[in-house]
């Protein structure tokens, strides 16, 4: 079945490197999977960073003209109806805030054609400045949703501190996620965990994720 999965978020929250896991995983399932890169406004931990190992995964990369060059001119010449129907899994990395979903509503009334096969997940840190309480956080999910004319269906608790992550900080995250998914209405599809925190893997919804997205100076 055709499966579309959309992730927003904050800048920093940590999208890029979900949307990433999200492909290795469907890949390894044996999925065909296009990732798109919708980010045309922050040129730093972008998805076309990964051309690479998707290449080597088998993984379609589609990024803005420009990505990963000295420019940075939101340029988008790809049919993304085209691309939605020639694979099993389409994940869609779209630019931090609301401005960054403005390229998404370019797509929204021919992503609203896969019905519930289109998921769209709003990711959140509770470690990133400006999302550090749960009306910073839905105030922004609300402006990105109105930039992208779509809604979203899932929030993804993906807070941590990078290499300083640990299961104590994603505990205690649990209150500002589940207020978020109370006062939205919306499920927490799962919460995040880095491979070195093992010990949080029986946790409900834990979903491990491997970090490729990191800091300049770890690069």
């Amino acid at each position: 079945m055709k499966k579309i999965t959309i992730i927003t978020g904050h800048y920093g929250s940590g999208k890029t490197n979900l949307a990433v896991n999200l492909a290795m995983q469907a890949r390894r399932e044996g999925e065909s999977v296009a990732i798109v890169d919708l980010d045309i406004v922050n040129p730093y931990f972008r998805t076309a960073d990964f051309k690479t190992l998707f290449e080597e995964n088998g993984i379609k990369l589609i990024a803005p003209d420009f990505a990963n060059s000295n420019l940075d001119i939101p340029s988008i010449q790809f049919d993304l109806e085209q691309i939605a129907k020639s694979e099993d899994c389409l994940i869609i990395d779209v630019g931090g805030d609301d401005a960054g979903a403005v390229a998404l509503g370019r797509y929204a009334e021919a992503l609203s054609a896969y019905g519930d096969n289109v998921d769209m997940f709003y990711v959140i840190n509770q470690r990133r400045y400006l999302t550090t309480t749960a009306d910073e956080a839905i105030s922004l999910m609300y402006e990105i949703e109105n930039a992208s004319r779509m809604k979203h269906t899932a929030i993804v608790n993906n807070t941590n501190l990078g290499n300083e992550t640990t299961s104590e900080i994603i505990e205690s995250s649990s209150e500002f996620a589940s207020e978020i998914s109370v006062r939205t209405g919306l499920p927490i599809v799962f919460t995040t965990f880095p491979e070195n925190c093992a010990e949080f893997a029986d946790n409900p919804n834990a979903y491990p994720v491997k970090i490729y997205v990191k800091p300049l100076w770890e690069v």
